[in-house]
């Protein structure tokens, strides 16, 4: 049954968002069905965390530099409609910033007021098993308790981030 409830959220992510999910579009790798591709994460702090390690959670990583405004306008976002509402359940968030030193990372955290852990992706190196090197961020992947991809987001726009909040919701449901 929980396999099910699972293919019929992976079907319910890619109906909601319609051509939100067309990853050659946008300049994605991997697709919706797929397995994540698997790495370890520095956060700030030095801990290391490997993806698979999370398997049991929803996970929502979330692509993001200091350069850039749109990540700046999201994150805000993420912190209060998401990290804020789940931190406490099944799920984890991290942000990747990618390819910047620790300063700059956190520049970004300072302002923006995000509490959820920022890991540093050095060399764009894990946005790159994700997403083509040249395409740009913010972007959003949501992992189902498997570790496969449910949701796929880039930019930032209001219905496409209510549908992820659906999804990430209808999957934490499981």
């Amino acid at each position: 049954m929980r396999k099910l409830v699972s293919v019929f959220i992976l079907l319910m992510g890619i109906v909601i968002s319609g051509i939100a999910q067309e990853p050659e579009d946008r300049g994605y790798i991997v697709n919706v069905g797929d397995m994540a591709p698997d790495f370890e994460m520095s956060l700030m702090d030095g801990q290391k965390v490997k993806l698979s390690d999370l398997k049991g959670k929803v996970v929502m990583l979330q692509f993001t530099a200091s350069w850039c405004g749109v990540c700046r306008k999201e994150m805000p976002f993420i912190e209060k409609e998401i990290w804020q509402i789940n931190k406490n359940k099944d799920f984890a968030l991290y942000g990747l910033d990618r390819d910047e030193p620790i300063e700059k990372a956190q520049k970004l955290i300072d302002a923006t007021g995000i509490t959820y852990p920022i890991a540093l992706d050095d060399g764009g190196k894990i946005f790159e098993q994700y997403a083509l090197k040249n395409s740009g961020i913010t972007r959003n992947v949501i992992l189902n308790r498997e570790g496969r991809i449910i949701y796929l987001t880039r930019l930032f726009n209001q219905e496409e981030f209510a549908a992820m909040k659906r999804v990430i919701e209808e999957e934490l449901k499981n």
